[in-house]
């Protein structure tokens, strides 16, 4: 337990080093804490800090008393909380403008989206030796096309260069492992993202300051040191974790263990997201909340916004023991521990600190302050101001039928672009053979970088026919625009086209043809 929480450590472990030793100094917390306060726009001194968050909190579940008799989708039931579905609506003029885009929209190969996308945004660039120096190689963006069809299909380089003409195996596994890395397929897709964010469709669909995580399980084979058993999905692999824009396209994905929370990765996206598209809002389902991610996030300045399920299992925190509420007073079952937080806020602000500098991952620190130390003060004060931002959350949750369907409908976009890779990864029979982590690290941002790819591709072919029906005169209503989606793979050719042709001449039949010598003794 001491050594899963931090308060010990192994010298030159991996896993179990003395991540404090990752931390900003504090030296340099003291020269940066003030501006980064204005960042996040939260008070660093202790006092004032827990004074603004208490009233804050008092703030929120006041709001929700006072409109609880008026909330006709939210009531008690049995002593339990019961929150009442909204009746779906259908969007006027949906349904026949995507019968309309699916009329007009051109068939294309999966591999002809990739190479209309470099042609556009040559985002082959990145692609290089590992020395840094110009590649050598003959017709280089062919190869480089080749091979990331290859591996982000799953398809593999035997099987790639049967399909390919003009590519041998040996050629793609090349590139692969010495002009291709983890560092350079993110440049890629960051490249790709920055110039979706110049279209204008996608501002009907969210404006790019809140995202969505998931995860989906990705299968690779039993007889692995590196699998493992999900018992949530079933069966032996990892997850795929990525984090979506609300304007549909994927910034930042993962491949992490099974056995891991899912919710300890939910903020290295957006620390290590470099694009134009900077969320400060983040969705997840069930599994992206914790008291301490919620904490972490609180302090660098992110809104963390989850789906939630379980409401049995919460529990409500009192801004003071004497705070008492007409409706809802109930709900309340426990009191922030204030005083731990003002106690330990300056180590709870250099984390945050130190994670918002690159020092450390987000998923390292939040790793270790999930575990339930009951010695480790640290994960105590963060785990009471998590008490206390999740609460906020909550009773915002409850009081909010607006906020209530963002949340559904950003969860929403995660779970479509899960459908999305996997049928982009057709190849393999949905198994990575990979047995290196490395590796399979790799044929998730391949598989990412892919789709991003057929997304620019699909977000440009709906344009150019929404500007032709505008042209024509056909009402173009925005609210069926922003009911639309640019996960279509309807046009998409994914296996490529077969000549048939009655007139080849197949060699004649010999039934009787020897197949073994005849020895004779």
């Amino acid at each position: 337990m001491e050594l899963k929480s931090g308060d010990l450590y192994i010298e030159g472990s991996s896993e179990y080093s003395d991540y404090y030793a990752q931390l900003i100094s504090w030296a340099e917390y003291e020269a940066a804490i003030g501006e980064y306060g204005q960042q996040v726009e939260l008070p660093t001194a202790p006092k004032a800090f827990v004074s603004h968050v208490q009233q804050w909190l008092s703030d929120c579940a006041t709001a929700l008393d006072e409109a609880f008799p008026t909330n006709t989708e939210v009531d008690y039931q049995r002593n339990r909380l019961v929150i009442r579905k909204p009746k779906s609506k259908t969007v006027p003029g949906a349904a026949t403008l995507k019968a309309q885009i699916a009329a007009r929209i051109r068939p294309v190969n999966l591999l002809d989206s990739l190479i209309d996308t470099e042609l556009w945004l040559n985002w082959t660039r990145f692609f290089k030796p590992k020395s840094g120096h110009d590649a050598k190689l003959d017709d280089p963006i062919a190869r480089y096309l080749a091979t990331t069809f290859c591996y982000g299909c799953n398809l593999g380089p035997s099987q790639a260069a049967r399909s390919i003409q003009g590519f041998d195996r040996r050629q793609m596994a090349h590139v692969h492992q010495r002009h291709i890395d983890l560092d350079k397929l993110q440049a890629s897709i960051t490249a790709i993202i920055n110039a979706y964010n110049r279209f204008a469709l996608p501002k009907y669909w969210g404006t790019g300051t809140q995202a969505s995580v998931d995860g989906t399980k990705w299968d690779i084979y039993e007889n692995n040191l590196l699998a493992e058993y999900h018992i949530r999905y079933g069966g032996y692999g990892g997850i795929g974790y990525y984090h979506v824009s609300d304007t549909y396209i994927a910034l930042f994905s993962h491949f992490i263990p099974c056995g891991v929370w899912e919710a300890i990765y939910i903020l290295d996206g957006l620390m290590q997201n470099q694009s134009e598209i900077q969320p400060d809002v983040i969705h997840g389902d069930t599994q992206a909340q914790s008291a301490t991610v919620f904490a972490l996030a609180y302090l660098l300045g992110i809104a963390l916004m989850p789906r939630i399920r379980n409401w049995k299992d919460l529990t409500f925190y009192r801004p003071e023991p004497a705070a008492r509420y007409r409706h809802v007073d109930s709900l309340f079952t426990d009191t922030v521990n204030w005083e731990l937080i003002e106690t330990y806020l300056p180590d709870m602000l250099r984390v945050a600190l130190s994670v918002k500098a690159g020092r450390c991952n987000a998923s390292t620190v939040l790793r270790k302050l999930s575990t339930n130390s009951t010695k480790n003060k640290l994960y105590q004060a963060f785990h009471s101001l998590g008490c206390a931002v999740r609460t906020g959350f909550l009773l915002q949750y409850l009081n909010d039928a607006q906020l209530r369907a963002t949340i559904q409908a950003a969860t929403n976009k995660s779970e479509s672009f899960n459908n999305f890779v996997q049928w982009l990864s057709f190849g393999g029979e949905g198994v990575f053979t990979a047995n290196n982590r490395e590796e399979q690290r790799k044929m998730i941002r391949y598989n990412h970088l892919v789709a991003n790819c057929l997304i620019f591709y699909n977000v440009f072919e709906i344009s150019r026919i929404l500007n032709e029906l505008m042209q024509e005169g056909y009402p173009v209503e925005v609210e069926a625009v922003a009911a639309l989606s640019p996960y279509w793979t309807q046009h998409v050719n994914r296996f490529g086209r077969y000549d048939l042709n009655l007139n080849r001449c197949p060699p004649p039949i010999n039934y009787e043809a020897p197949v073994v010598q005849d020895l004779k003794l």
